[in-house]
């Protein structure tokens, strides 16, 4: 039996309008893609309650929330806003953001000494 002020957090997510289902919420739990006050679960039927930090792993970010309440159904966007304290870090700024190693324009493929080169500055070595 869940504590009073407490929800399952499939619903949590699913009022918070994080998924689009109640059963994709469900997924997303059992998948291990949610955390709750940093340890992972894997029951839709976890408690969530006020004041916990859920962490949300979708396919290309990582949400941060802590909840401020729990929900009666699923309304508006303002009133899923309600329901939680949005803590994830802004993404990085286009020009710091971590890329592949840039080649010049036309220069065609890397050469295999090339690709050593680059194999010895992923590992350390120095020439």
């Amino acid at each position: 039996m869940a504590a009073a002020g407490s929800q399952r957090i499939d619903k949590w997510l699913f009022f918070a309008r994080v998924v689009k289902s109640r059963s994709l919420a469900a997924k997303l739990v059992q998948s291990g893609g949610v955390r709750i006050n940093s340890v992972k679960i894997d029951q839709p039927s976890a408690a969530v309650k006020p004041g916990d930090g859920v962490t949300v792993t979708l396919e290309r970010k990582i949400l941060v929330y802590r909840v401020v309440s729990g929900g009666m159904r699923r309304g508006p966007a303002e009133e899923a806003r309600t329901l939680y304290e949005d803590l994830t870090p802004p993404p990085l700024p286009r020009e710091e953001r971590v890329t592949a190693a840039e080649r010049e324009p036309g220069s065609g493929r890397p050469t295999k000494r090339d690709r050593r080169l680059t194999d010895r500055l992923r590992d350390g070595e120095r020439d």
